[in-house]
This record gives structure tokens, sequence and C-alpha cells, in this order.
């Protein structure tokens, strides 16, 4: 059994769970807020490819809408590797909670490691911004 090291980024936000999920939850709305998940997305049947943001084409597949607040995705890469995320949304007080699990991979770096935690916490701060202006 392998266990990888893991870190969860969390970030509260001012609005709704419900609301934050409805936004977070559309594709098309990534782009927005989800820089180091990369750019150009184009709905491609139940994928969604685009850039990763070295500019490497990258294919994703966002879990179905549910009720729950999961965000989880996996992203393949022309290499063939399949990197899975796991996030949520959940709620707090009023507001929001949400939640990214990072983990370290076999052959990264912990510089590499860091830069990646580094870069979800950006990606869900800017979330909160665009969310509660």
């Amino acid at each position: 059994m392998t266990i990888h090291q893991a870190r969860t980024i969390s970030v509260s936000i001012g609005r709704d769970w419900r609301e934050v999920y409805d936004f977070a939850s559309i594709p098309q709305n990534f782009p927005r807020w989800a820089a180091g998940l990369g750019r150009r997305f184009e709905e491609t049947g139940d994928d969604w490819t685009a850039e990763d943001p070295d500019g490497r084409p990258i294919r994703i597949r966002f879990s179905t809408p549910n009720a729950y607040g999961v965000l989880d995705h996996t992203v393949f890469t022309e290499d063939g590797r399949e990197t899975h995320n796991a996030m949520r949304v959940i709620p707090n007080g009023t507001g929001a909670e949400i939640m990214f699990t990072l983990l370290k991979m076999p052959g990264m770096t912990d510089e590499i490691f860091a830069a990646d935690a580094a870069a979800v916490e950006r990606d869900l701060n800017a979330l909160k911004a665009l969310l509660e202006r």
C-alpha cells in the first residue's frame, strides 16, 4: 500500500456554500480563478481540454454535479499520467470553506510540492476575491 504525503489547503469564503459550489463547479468559470490548473478550456464530450500553466496540453474530467460540494477532477497528461484532485466546498457558518487536498507524487521534490501548494492557495484566494466582490 502506498500513502503519499498530503496537504489540504483551505480558504474561507463569505458566500453561501451552495453559491460557491454552483460557481466553482462550472468548468467555463475556471479560467477566471484557477490559473494553476490551466487556460484555454474547451469542452470535448465528457472531458475538457486545456493547456497547463506551462502550455502543455491536458485533458480534465470533472466530477458530475452533486448535492455534496464535491469538485473532484482528474487531470490527464499527454505522457499518460493521471492526477486525481480532491476538492470540496462545505458549509462554514453562513459562509463556505473550500478545500483542496494536494498529494506529493513520486519524484516530486519538496520545492515543487511547496510551489504547487502555493499555486493552489493563490487560486483559492482568487476564487474568494471573485465571489466576495
